[in-house]
Order: C-alpha cells, then structure tokens, then sequence
C-alpha cells in the first residue's frame, strides 16, 4: 500500500476546481493507455462540490465519457431516485449532462429494486457485479479503480465504514450490507477496506474545520478500527485532498507550505 500524500488547498471552492481537473487528467491518461478508465465516485458535501466543479469545467469534453465506467464507494439504501441517495445527486449535478453509456454506470441496488428491503443482499449482488467487471489482470474479486474518491467524516468515516463498526472489520467480502449507521439513514450499502484498496488510487476529500480532527487522527498513526479513514489505501498512491481548514490540526511536516 502507498504511503499517503497531503495536498493543501487554500478554500474548499479551489480545492474541488484542483480536484476536478485532477480527475479529468486522469481520466484522459487511463483512456490514452487503456482505451476506458474506472472511477469510484462518492457523495455528500465535498464530492458533490468536486462533481460541480467537474461540471462547470470546459476540459469536462476531453473525457472520452461513453468509455468511463462508474461506480460507487457507498450508498444510502433507499428507493430509487430518492434525493439522498448519492446516484441522485450525482445525476443531477453531472451525470445527465455528458453522453454515459448507461451499462457502464454502475449504481448501487436500491430499497425497492429486485432484493426489496434486503439490504445484505442488495450488497451481495452489487459484489457480484463487481466480480463480473474484474479481469485476469485484477487479481482479485474487484475491478483495479484508476481512481477510488472518499469524503471524511468529522468521526473519521470514509464510505459507510464507521469507527469500530462491524463494516470496518470486514476481511473477507468486497461490500456488505450496513445496519445501524450512526449517521442517518442507518441502511445502506458499503465497499469494504479490501475492496477500496484495489484502486490504483484513492483520494480522500476534506474541507472545513469540522473535518480538522478527523484529519489529523487519521493522518497521525491511528488504527483502521477506530478511523477507518486511515485504512483507505491506494495500490499506486493515497491522495488527501485538503483546504487548510480540515488542514488545520496537522503538523507542518506533513505537507510542504507550496501546496497551500
């Protein structure tokens, strides 16, 4: 596993412009040496605000988008189309506006879909799908993400992979199905620790002083267990993408005054 890399910005508004053209560089670099790229996408306020910018940037039409798969890191288990679930948002922000091949995009199951309220299923089937998308060369049960995006919760939370929850334990399965999350809602669908560590590269996203202390937990040593945040990996690279507020409580060391 990479050794992760601290990249300051100087507000959250720059630090999701870098961000966007960050991914849209990498996009176009997979697609230039594979012909098709894989990214992980996830939701609440900075990967929205990354999916904005991304959105509002002219470079967007360098994506060659009908050969860009999409999935996702986790995801609330409600009905389709309903406005928490990070699909919708996505769509709404981004995803309607460029040409998808809408095979390649990879939504997790929702509450009233083929599993109903089952949601152990659901996450069993979106493993599943997984497993079919992964090649000889992925070495595993998951498909190897060009690039895998996380938020950080204040509680250190990456995906719905809670401190000292079971999801955070996981070993074996490649998404589990999450009961009793302490952030509302409590169901929902989760990729696991072995499956975000597939990825070439995971980025993780902060912005705010509420994300202060989670940052420099996980950035400063801690177990997996108790910040799940700190046992988000990349096979290649582990990118944190910050502004200076969620910047705030980590020793100077850790990142070079240029990057802010």
């Amino acid at each position: 596993m990479s050794t992760p890399q601290v990249v300051v910005h100087r507000d959250k508004e720059l630090m999701a412009k870098a961000a966007a053209a960050r991914l849209i560089t990498k996009i176009v670099d997979a697609q230039s040496a594979r012909g098709s790229a894989s990214v992980v996408l996830t939701g609440g306020r900075n990967g929205n605000a990354l999916l904005a910018a991304l959105a509002a940037s002219p470079a967007r039409d360098a994506v060659d988008w009908a050969h860009l798969d999409l999935w996702w890191g986790d995801e609330r288990f409600e009905p389709e189309g309903d406005a928490e679930r990070n699909v919708t948002q996505a769509r709404e922000i981004l995803l309607d506006a460029v040409p998808l091949d809408p095979a390649r995009v990879h939504a997790m199951p929702a509450s009233d879909g083929a599993h109903g309220r089952d949601v152990d299923a659901a996450a069993a089937d979106y493993a599943a799908e997984l497993a079919k998308a992964s090649g000889p060369e992925d070495h595993g049960p998951v498909p190897t993400f060009d690039v895998l995006m996380l938020g950080v919760g204040p509680d250190t939370h990456v995906a719905s992979l809670f401190p000292e929850h079971p999801a955070v334990r996981e070993t074996e399965r490649t998404v589990v199905g999450v009961h009793g999350a302490p952030k509302p809602p409590p169901t929902r669908i989760s990729l696991t620790l072995p499956a975000i560590r597939a990825a070439r590269e995971v980025w993780l996203l902060a912005a705010g002083e509420d994300k202060a202390g989670a940052v420099a937990m996980a950035l400063s040593g801690a177990g997996e267990i108790q910040a799940p945040a700190a046992g988000a990996r990349g096979r290649r690279r582990t990118l944190w993408l910050l502004d200076r507020a969620a910047a705030a409580e980590l020793p100077p060391q850790l990142y070079p005054p240029a990057s802010a």
